[in-house]
C-alpha cells in the first residue's frame, strides 16, 4: 500500500490552529480509509459499485417519473436523518428502469457523507442463505445471517418479492420489516411488483386470476404491504427496460 504523501503514513498532520499554535490533526487519508471500510462493509455487489446519484442517467423522452425519482432520492439524502424520521424509500417499477441504481446511489452517499453503517441485501439470496442455514452440516445460523440485517443503520433490500409467497417467506419478511420498523431504522426497498394489495382483496373469476399479474401484496402479504406504507416513501418509476432495448440515456440535468 502506498504511503500518504501528506502524512507519510503516520495518519497525522501538523497545522496551525485559530490561536496560531501548531497542533496535530488527523490526515484526510484516515477519513478516506474509514470511508472505504464502511463501503466494503456495505457489501455492494461489484456490478453496482459505480451506481451513484450523479451517474444515474435518464434517456431522452423518458417518463417524468424517472426524473422525479432522482429528485426524491437526492432530497432524501439531504434531509437524512432529521427530516426522514426513520422512514425509508420504496422504489417500484418494471425491470430496467433504474430502481437498484437509485437505491445504491442513496446508500453510497449516506455512507460517504453521513458516515452511516449500511448494508446491501438481495432478497432472494438472503432467503436462500437462511434456508441453507437449516442444514445441520452448515455452521451459520439463521440468527447470524439476520443479525447484520437487523443492526445496520441503512438497509437496501433489493428485489423484494422475488421469492414466491409462502407462509415461511411472509414470516421472514415480517421479522425483518417489523424489527426495523420498531427500531425506526431506514430501509430502502426495490421491487418489480406493483404496490397494490393481493388478489384476496378483489372478487375475481378463475380466468381473471389466471391472467392477472402478481402484486407486491400477493408476494409478501397484505399485512406487510401495509407496514411498508408506514415505513417508506413510495417512489413509482415508469419506463422501458434500458438494459434490453439498448436505449441511449441522456444525462438528466
Amino acid at each position: 500500500m502506498t504511503e500518504c504523501p501528506i502524512c507519510d503514513g503516520v495518519g497525522l498532520v501538523r497545522v496551525v490552529d485559530e490561536a496560531g499554535r501548531w497542533v496535530s490533526r488527523p490526515c484526510e487519508c484516515q477519513q478516506m480509509e474509514r470511508e472505504g471500510r464502511r463501503l466494503a462493509a456495505a457489501q455492494i455487489p461489484d456490478r453496482y459499485h459505480d451506481c451513484t446519484l450523479d451517474t444515474y442517467e435518464i434517456y431522452h423522452g423518458a417518463d417524468t417519473s424517472l426524473s422525479q425519482a432522482l429528485l426524491t432520492a437526492r432530497r432524501f439524502v439531504e434531509e437524512y436523518p432529521a427530516g426522514t424520521v426513520g422512514k425509508g424509500l420504496l422504489f417500484t417499477g418494471s425491470i430496467g428502469v433504474g430502481k437498484t441504481h437509485l437505491a445504491v446511489g442513496v446508500l453510497q452517499r449516506l455512507v460517504r457523507e453521513r458516515g452511516v453503517r449500511g448494508l446491501f441485501c438481495d432478497f432472494r439470496e438472503l432467503l436462500k442463505n437462511i434456508q441453507n442455514s437449516y442444514n445441520p452440516q452448515v455452521n451459520t445460523t439463521e440468527l447470524e445471517l439476520l443479525k447484520p440485517v437487523f443492526a445496520t443503520d441503512v438497509l437496501v433490500l433489493d428485489d423484494l418479492g422475488a421469492q414466491k409467497s409462502s407462509g415461511w417467506t411472509e414470516d421472514t419478511v415480517a421479522l425483518i420489516l417489523n424489527s426495523r420498523y420498531n427500531n425506526r431504522q431506514t430501509t430502502i426497498i426495490t421491487t418489480n411488483y406493483a404496490d397494490l394489495p393481493s388478489a384476496l382483496n378483489f372478487q375475481l373469476t378463475k380466468e381473471e386470476r389466471a391472467v392477472r399479474e402478481d402484486t407486491l401484496g400477493d408476494r409478501i402479504g397484505d399485512r406487510m404491504l401495509s407496514r411498508l406504507a408506514e415505513m417508506c416513501i413510495r417512489v413509482k418509476m415508469t419506463g422501458k427496460d434500458c438494459r434490453q432495448t439498448g436505449i441511449k440515456r441522456a444525462r438528466f440535468g
